[in-house]
């Protein structure tokens, strides 16, 4: 093996050191998070900065928010929550705050257990204390806890059939009494 192949292979080693580190600080710190805001110890929804993350993970990943909830209003802080983003990063991501929440749990409408959440599936949905089913994305983050504390879960199906009804009731036909007539 001659000296430039070994020199070819060891870059290639490096290179793929170096994205894969890349990577995983990018999986590691995207998406949306609650923590406790330091200053009121009140629940505050925020997004890590990303993109710098990953441009200073080959060293030491260095951590700022681009978005908070309690921004416009409190942006200069010094975002002392990441420290609890830093010691616990995927305990305070919404989506596993969710998983973790729908674990064990039947649908509130037919009975079904919702099962495992896998990334890319139709996601299971919840029932807010206003009986209105709302998707994840509906919740705002900062509101996440106080929402499941009093919510239900609703599979995807049941949530849909029950959005189909509260907003397009023209479209809906009830046959439960054996005759086809319109909700109104």
């Amino acid at each position: 093996m001659s000296v430039q192949m070994v020199v070819i292979a060891v870059a290639l080693v490096l290179s793929g050191i170096a994205i894969g580190r890349l990577l995983s600080a990018w999986l590691k710190y995207r998406g949306r998070r609650v923590v406790r805001c330091p200053e009121n110890s009140r629940p505050a929804g925020v997004t890590v900065d990303t993109r710098h993350v990953v441009a200073t993970a080959l060293g030491r990943p260095d951590l700022r928010l681009s978005s908070c909830s309690r921004w416009p209003e409190r942006e200069g802080c010094g975002q002392a929550c990441l420290g609890e983003i830093l010691a616990a990063p995927e305990d305070c991501l919404v989506r596993n705050i969710l998983t973790k929440w729908y674990e064990g749990k039947t649908c509130v409408s037919c009975g079904r257990p919702i099962g495992d959440i896998s990334a890319g599936a139709a996601k299971p949905a919840v029932i807010r204390a206003d009986s209105i089913s709302v998707e994840w994305s509906e919740i705002p983050a900062e509101q996440l806890e106080e929402t499941l504390s009093a919510a239900r879960p609703i599979c995807f199906a049941c949530h849909m059939a029950s959005k189909m009804v509260r907003e397009h009731q023209e479209l809906v036909i009830d046959r439960s009494k054996g005759t086809v007539r319109h909700i109104s």
